[in-house]
């Protein structure tokens, strides 16, 4: 009897001993997941999602280990957001990261109004809907922005003491980018005030770009300005290219640009800007409110020249342009 006892005390024991992994397992909590929404492919903007995760790390979230990432790219086809940012809804994520341009939040914001959104943005999240004000985003969208068409002012005055102030100034714009007519508004504007010319030509794809570029030189245009747009940066190697086979002045709102051979480039630091988008997605993964968070804006902007691409150009840089320069590629 008492070997029969203690028999079943043992196989008791070991029943017990083979649910408590189950039980435990399912007292554990689940992974967050973090829906990223981008508006441009992967490949081209592999240092950004570097950069992303790097500050997802510097607040204690590593992907597979502790968050799980759901990757959604429009491919520069802002029409495919909705849908995208939808999916990313019904999965139920923990929080949206929205990166390149307002539209990617647009879309999400639409989608929802309680999973928390934060976006990287070179378009003014208050006009766009997005957040209240800057300081107070309110609501469930906070993010980091900076409003790239406030810069083209200077990038047009730094682009002409460049060009030899040339009678006529392309720029390339995106008509399916959602700031578009904003852009195009801003940079006539600009012209105005300088007393420059502004041809503007717009491209919403790689044979568009090439017909846009080739328009320009033939209406004689003495140089280009790139407008801000995720697609455009997707397309750097052929919009590079075009600029330096046609050997005309360009200038470009970012150093992704020129670290590939164009001549100028004014802008916020995207890289840095996305890494800052990594950190907030981190910081709202613990516990903080989006509508607690103020809009992180950078407080530098960075002027870039590539000496190498203006000799091939056949242009002398000034000696008071070069001291302005953050950073000379040679």
């Amino acid at each position: 009897m008492t070997g029969k006892m203690k028999r079943r005390d043992f196989i008791t024991l070991l029943g017990s001993m083979a649910v408590w992994p189950i039980a435990a397992s399912a007292q554990r909590p689940a992974m967050p997941v973090v829906g990223f929404l981008h508006s441009a492919s992967p490949g081209p903007f592999a240092s950004a999602l570097a950069a992303f995760l790097q500050g997802l790390s510097e607040t204690g979230y590593t992907e597979g280990q502790n968050v799980a990432i759901e990757y959604r790219w429009a491919e520069g086809q802002y029409d495919r957001l909705p849908a995208l940012a939808a999916d990313l809804v019904r999965r139920q994520v923990t929080v949206i990261a929205a990166i390149a341009g307002n539209a990617p939040a647009q879309a999400a914001k639409a989608a929802t109004t309680s999973i928390p959104i934060v976006f990287v943005s070179g378009g003014d999240p208050v006009s766009a809907g997005l957040i209240a004000s800057l300081n107070r985003p309110g609501g469930n969208v906070t993010g980091v922005s900076w409003t790239a068409t406030v810069l083209v002012p200077k990038q047009l005055e730094l682009l002409r003491r460049l060009a030899r102030n040339p009678a006529v100034i392309g720029a390339l714009v995106n008509p399916s980018y959602p700031d578009h007519d904003f852009q195009v508004r801003e940079l006539q504007e600009a012209g105005v005030s300088l007393g420059q010319k502004i041809d503007v030509v717009r491209a919403a794809t790689a044979h568009d770009i090439d017909a846009a570029v080739v328009s320009l030189v033939q209406q004689g245009a003495g140089a280009l300005i790139v407008a801000n747009d995720p697609f455009f940066v997707s397309r750097r190697d052929q919009i590079v290219a075009l600029a330096a086979r046609h050997t005309i002045p360009t200038m470009y709102f970012s150093r992704e640009f020129t670290a590939e051979g164009g001549l100028l480039s004014y802008g916020a630091n995207l890289v840095d800007a996305t890494r800052q988008g990594g950190i907030y997605t981190g910081k709202i993964l613990k516990g903080a409110k989006p509508a607690d968070l103020p809009v992180w804006q950078p407080t530098k902007f960075e002027f870039v020249i590539n000496l190498k691409t203006a000799k091939t150009l056949h242009l002398e840089i000034p000696d008071k342009l070069l001291a302005l320069a953050d950073e000379v590629i040679e």
